[in-house]
């Protein structure tokens, strides 16, 4: 038995094991403007006590909140197994749902249904308070608004899904939440499918405002999945290598964080508000990218609390989506790992819109690679494309890297398979029907 260190907060339940409050301390969190988590394997002292059937118990937790809460709950929980000298635990995070009041199924929306933590306790909500929350329950999310078109497919989305090892049966569209309570695919649904009218603008300026736009690129009409990846393959490009050298060492570092930027990207396609058909967009200055994406803070969530990382989607379809398909981690994690290289002031938060600038690094020099260092050796725009695709697509094969990069002829990623080859920049792997291709040199 080792000690955790950790204490019951508003936001911390510790659990020795799993018992029948679960539902319970689960609907408290997700009607808690901050979400919390839950710790299954440690008791009220804060020690590990471990659990022995680890899998099983897993298992169980994401059945009862899959199926025992209403409404659903998908995209709004992570299970996650961890270790602590040696004895392993689970730790549930939830986020804040955008659908209050939750509630246990089997008590209906009800005192003896509903809860609400308050401080370390969760305690149940009053009929006033509920049905107060029901009332502002959010009624214009991308799940319960009809697609504008019916006649969809999703290609794009099942490829995705095969490459992280799920297969979508004839019921995915039930099973991730895409038909409204009629049974007609939502907006979620016409986001995700192979055909659709959103794009991501993508702009570039010569200079530090918007007068001179000297390039204007459109990813999209396509799988949000397929046009988030390309955007990150175009930063990719574009978030150039700083370098100084110095008597002893060449230190480098690229003009904006690329874990940040990256996380950036993610959380404005996911948390956008769709709802009133505006899309997120990415611009590229001369000092800085800017990342813009509609919708203020999710109702009921304060700066302080969007700057902690306490998550509350917005769009609880394509996070469950994301989440898949690894795009996305952890719930909140997104938030950490920008903060954790960049301060406050990047953002601007207002009534419509949630704008993050990343300044570009001045303390050095920009600088290409050296010639034999890989990338900026020689690489035209489109072996670059396709040289970040693979890198970001582990495995892949010319026909998807085909469909990734807008349907370039397989002639053509043929040859630029072969030339970055060539260059000793990736490889194949595998047996010649199931394998693909991988990155074998980084950027840096």
């Amino acid at each position: 038995m080792s000690s955790f260190q950790i204490k019951e907060t508003n936001r911390i339940e510790l659990k020795c094991e799993l018992n029948d409050k679960l539902e319970r301390e689960v609907v408290g969190f997700l009607n808690y403007h901050e979400g919390g988590t839950i710790y299954i394997g440690i008791d009220d002292d804060g020690n590990v006590i471990g659990l022995s059937d680890l899998d099983d118990v897993q298992l169980k937790v994401k059945d009862r909140i899959k199926n025992n809460i209403m409404p659903s709950t998908l995209g709004l929980f992570d299970v996650i197994c961890e270790t602590s000298n040696g004895n392993s635990y689970i730790k549930i995070n939830i986020a804040s749902g955008p659908e209050k009041p939750y509630y246990i199924k089997r008590y209906g929306m009800s005192p003896r249904g509903c809860s609400i933590r308050i401080g370390s306790s969760t305690e149940s909500m009053t009929q006033n308070a509920i049905e107060e929350l029901f009332a502002g329950r959010t009624r214009n999310s991308i799940g319960k608004i009809k697609s504008p078109k019916q006649e969809l497919s999703f290609e794009q989305l099942k490829i995705f899904y095969e490459e992280n090892e799920f297969h979508l049966n004839e019921h995915f569209a039930n099973n991730l939440e895409l038909l409204t309570d009629e049974g007609k695919y939502n907006y979620a649904a016409y986001l995700l499918a192979d055909v659709n009218g959103t794009s991501i603008k993508v702009a570039k300026y010569s200079g530090d405002d918007r007068y001179d736009l000297i390039e204007n690129n459109e990813y999209g009409y396509c799988s949000l999945i397929k046009a988030a990846k390309r955007v990150l393959d175009k930063l990719e490009v574009e978030n150039r290598t700083l370098a100084k050298i110095t008597s002893k060492e060449r230190e480098e570092k690229n003009l904006v964080d690329k874990i940040a930027l990256r996380e950036a990207v993610i959380n404005a396609i996911v948390h956008n508000d769709y709802s009133n058909e505006i899309p997120p967009k990415v611009e590229i200055f001369s000092d800085r990218i800017e990342i813009t994406s509609s919708g203020d803070l999710v109702q009921g969530m304060t700066e302080d609390e969007f700057y902690s990382g306490y998550s509350a989607p917005r769009n609880k379809e394509l996070m469950r989506v994301f989440k898949d398909v690894r795009l996305v981690e952890q719930l909140g994690s997104g938030m950490i790992r920008i903060l954790k290289k960049y301060d406050r002031s990047i953002f601007t938060i207002t009534p419509n819109f949630i704008r993050v600038a990343f300044p570009f690094s001045n303390s050095m020099e920009l600088a290409d690679k050296i010639e034999n260092d890989g990338l900026n050796g020689g690489l035209n725009s489109g072996l670059k494309s396709l040289f970040y695709t693979i890198k970001n697509n582990s495995g892949i094969k010319a026909k998807d890297a085909s469909i990734l990069l807008d349907n370039r002829a397989i002639s053509t990623i043929e040859k630029q398979i072969k030339e970055l080859s060539n260059k000793g920049l990736i490889e194949r792997r595998g047996s010649k029907k199931a394998g693909g291709y991988y990155a074998v040199k980084n950027e840096e």
